[in-house]
């Protein structure tokens, strides 16, 4: 067991924490960090938290600490790509029982500095407590242009509806680890983007800096869940074409075990993709992939303030939220 000091040393020693020149005046070992915001150009200043808790979003005795580490950082950072931002610094607030303060620390801190090197992140400062479980809280702060934050309101009726890679990865990834085949090698690719999901850090800010797009969310929750959410805020509906979704390659043996590429995609959460609305006017800059990431049209916003299902022979269903939610009975 280590005492706080050592364990702060730890997370100062493993994770990027270096002050940048302009920005950082003082990081990790004082009462707060002190920023200093860049004149010129001017930025407007991005900030997001998230929660990540044994029991609730991992499981120790399934999950390594390498991939807590990653995730419980990927997690919020994705809410910048969301926004159009990019990651600068980020605060952690670790909470620890005594058996995770050796081995499984040094593992959970090589997760978060990689992720933390991925993603472009300076650790500021933060906290440390002891607890039963593992409670980890996470604020990141991020940087726009002035007036280019994008925001999950300012859909409009007749806007094309996108979203970004493949739908339903992550959730067959969880899948397979509560089935416990998370050690089998024989699906190693398929849990790879529910350990370690990317995000689409470069495409928000692409899409924010040409100001291509209307509204965004991430995909955490669930595209049918999120979807609500985009169409809640901005005071609309929208229609889904089934088809047209990008989902998930499923095994045929483990579709015979119950696990449908449709209900994958439509609500399975944490793939981290971008869901997003582009005037009609606009789709034709949109490019059929940003890099390796495909984009996707799959829908349309309707000013009926329903969103319908498009399925096989063009019948129409309500699409439910079947994604993630705490306070949900399960």
């Amino acid at each position: 067991m280590r005492d706080e000091q050592k364990i702060i040393e730890r997370i100062r020693e493993v994770v990027p924490s270096s002050p940048r020149a302009s920005d950082l005046l003082v990081g990790i070992g004082d009462d707060a960090a002190v920023l200093r915001p860049p004149s010129v150009p001017r930025r407007d200043w991005v900030l997001t938290c998230d929660s990540f808790l044994e029991d609730i979003h991992f499981l120790a005795r399934v999950h390594s600490p390498e991939a807590v580490g990653y995730k419980s950082l990927a997690r919020a950072t994705s809410d910048l790509a969301a926004m159009g931002a990019r990651p600068r610094y980020f605060l952690l607030a670790l909470a620890l029982p005594p058996h995770r303060t050796g081995k499984w620390l040094d593992g959970f801190l090589r997760g978060m500095a990689a992720a933390a090197r991925s993603f472009g992140l300076v650790l500021a400062g933060g906290d440390t407590s002891r607890n039963a479980t593992v409670a980890i809280s996470i604020t990141v702060l991020g940087s726009i242009t002035p007036g280019r934050a994008v925001k999950r309101a300012g859909a409009r009726p007749g806007d094309v509806l996108y979203v970004s890679g493949t739908l339903g990865r992550a959730q067959l990834g969880l899948e397979l680890v509560l089935r416990g085949q998370g050690c089998n090698p024989r699906w190693k690719q398929l849990l790879a983007t529910h350990l370690r999901p990317p995000l689409r850090l470069a495409l928000g800010e692409w899409l924010a800096r040409n100001r291509l797009t209307s509204a965004m969310i991430d995909t955490s929750d669930g595209f049918s869940t999120d979807l609500a959410h985009l169409c809640e805020a901005s005071g609309v509906g929208a229609r889904v074409w089934l088809d047209r979704l990008p989902k998930v390659s499923v095994p045929r043996e483990l579709r015979a075990r119950g696990l449908h590429p449709d209900q994958l995609a439509l609500h399975g959460g944490e793939d981290y993709e971008l869901l997003f609305t582009v005037p009609h006017r606009q789709a034709i800059r949109i490019l059929a992939s940003f890099g390796r990431v495909p984009l996707t049209s799959c829908g349309e916003i309707t000013r009926e303030k329903k969103i319908l299902l498009v399925g096989a022979a063009g019948r129409t269903t309500p699409l439910p939220r079947g994604g993630w939610d705490h306070f949900r009975p399960r």
